[in-house]
């Protein structure tokens, strides 16, 4: 089996718990409530910023000159294409450049990243990957399942979804698994094991994300 089966067959409870979330459904039908979506676009805004750092990390800690070119277009486009198309898209919720910029990060936040930034300085490439992916690949795991219902009526919350139901990403995806794959050729049943153990942990904060967008919070 390949390890990003094993991964996702560990961390699939969580998966579909993700796709049971009321604001997961909410934004799925269009009932969600845009004041409360506001929440996770400020939030995701300053989960981009510490995102592109992990891309940082993976060009440098990249063996393969294909690799280390894939990572930095992926923190350029993040940097100056992804975070500028987030902008625009929080204008249509009434959210400012400026709010964006000056948003505090809720606790959940500051965890999630500080735990992926973490990981991927201390970590070796697969970790980062294994610690990576359930982002990456959980948003299409989403934007394809909600894609395959009835689109929603708010033309925001259509574009979101085929935002991340785009071959666009899903090319994307694919490419990360297929780099841990290769990342994990040959590793011992003890280092398969701590990759799973960050796959799940990330996947439990993606959970708690959409969670802490749904009821706010504060420090």
């Amino acid at each position: 089996m390949a390890l990003t089966d094993q991964l996702y067959r560990a961390a699939e409870p969580i998966w579909d718990a993700q796709l049971e979330h009321p604001f997961v459904k909410g934004i799925g039908d269009g009932s969600l409530d845009p004041d409360v979506f506001q929440r996770w676009v400020v939030q995701d805004y300053g989960y981009l910023k510490e995102f592109s750092r992990i891309f940082a990390w993976a060009v440098a800690k990249a063996q393969r000159l294909e690799s280390m070119g894939w990572y930095a277009q992926v923190l350029n486009l993040t940097l100056n294409t992804e975070m500028e198309l987030h902008r625009s898209y929080a204008a249509r919720f009434g959210v400012s450049a400026r709010e964006l910029e000056e948003a505090e990060m809720w606790p959940t936040t500051r965890a999630y990243t500080d735990f992926l930034v973490r990981t991927a300085a201390d970590g070796d490439m697969a970790d980062l990957l294994a610690a990576l992916l359930p982002c990456a690949w959980g948003y299409i795991h989403i934007g394809k399942t909600l894609a395959d219902a009835s689109p929603p009526d708010d033309q925001r919350y259509r574009d979101w979804i085929d935002q991340y139901a785009s071959d666009e990403f899903a090319e994307a995806g694919a490419w990360l698994r297929s780099e841990l794959d290769r990342e994990a050729e040959g590793a011992t049943s003890e280092k398969r094991a701590r990759l799973e153990h960050l796959f799940v942990l990330s996947s439990r904060y993606e959970l708690r994300f959409w969670d802490m967008c749904w009821k706010g919070e504060s420090w």
